[in-house]
């Protein structure tokens, strides 16, 4: 089985997946408040319990790296290390940057000429995002790849693309309201169309293709969180055998701790 952790940004998911089915086992999903220290572990426990797995089950292991919140990119990475130490044998290792999670699902959906611009929150109303390229299906973003700025600096450079843009990710409601005059811009995000609880409480997965349609909303919705989408891009790259697999399980961080 793959466990994926996904718990770089305050919109958090833990995943047991089935490689040979290629199906999502279990999952959970939650809205933290910078509580990843004390929520991750249980979340696993949790999904573990639901799926009647225990850990010694688990033969590959998933983690986004970053960027993110500091607090929740070093407790992905290191839930997963911990974990790796306990397993009776080593386990296959993947971190994959969350833009190119985040991108990965679209890249193959996005309207002929078209980009696909990942995006996520980077408090306090800043973003980080990238521009994933259509022919490389295993893109991983080094820190240079990445942008970061206001929500104004992100308007402009969408206002600068010369080509349509799929905007998907971690959109605020104020940047969706500056990019409607935009109109060679589609906003997708998936996140908004959770109804995320604190952990504690629960909440339902959406079913499979529900709000495909929904008013307002792009017809890809899909309902896949990042943590699923997690799982499935690292198998990706596990069956193609790709750096991911070699390069050292380490935070990608875009500015220093403040």
């Amino acid at each position: 089985m793959l466990l994926a952790l996904d718990v770089a940004s305050s919109a958090c998911t833990v995943v047991l997946f089935d490689p040979a089915g290629g199906a999502v086992l279990v999952e959970k999903v939650w809205r933290s408040r910078r509580r990843q220290t004390e929520e991750t572990l249980p979340a696993v426990a949790e999904v573990l319990a639901q799926a009647g797995a225990v850990m010694d089950d688990v033969g590959i292991l998933a983690v986004t790296t970053g960027p993110g919140s500091f607090t929740g990119v070093r407790i992905g990475i290191s839930v997963v290390k911990g974990i790796a130490l306990g397993l009776p044998e080593p386990p296959r290792l993947v971190g994959l940057p969350v833009l190119s999670v985040t991108a990965a699902r679209f890249m193959p959906l996005a309207a002929p000429g078209a980009d696909v611009w990942p995006v996520l929150q980077a408090g306090r109303g800043r973003f980080n995002w990238a521009e994933a390229p259509d022919d490389d299906p295993l893109w991983l973003p080094a820190a240079a790849d990445h942008c970061a700025g206001q929500a104004a600096a992100l308007v402009a450079a969408l206002r600068a693309a010369g080509r349509p843009v799929w905007l998907v990710g971690e959109l605020s409601s104020a940047l969706r309201q500056e990019l409607e005059g935009l109109a060679h811009v589609r906003c997708i995000d998936p996140a908004a169309d959770f109804d995320l609880p604190v952990q504690g409480k629960s909440a339902a997965r959406p079913p499979s293709g529900a709000g495909d349609d929904l008013p307002g909303r792009e017809p890809v919705a899909l309902f896949q969180t990042r943590g699923e989408g997690l799982a499935r891009l690292a198998m990706r790259h596990l069956r193609a055998g790709s750096p991911a697999m070699t390069a050292p399980l380490q935070p990608l961080y875009l500015r220093p701790p403040q």
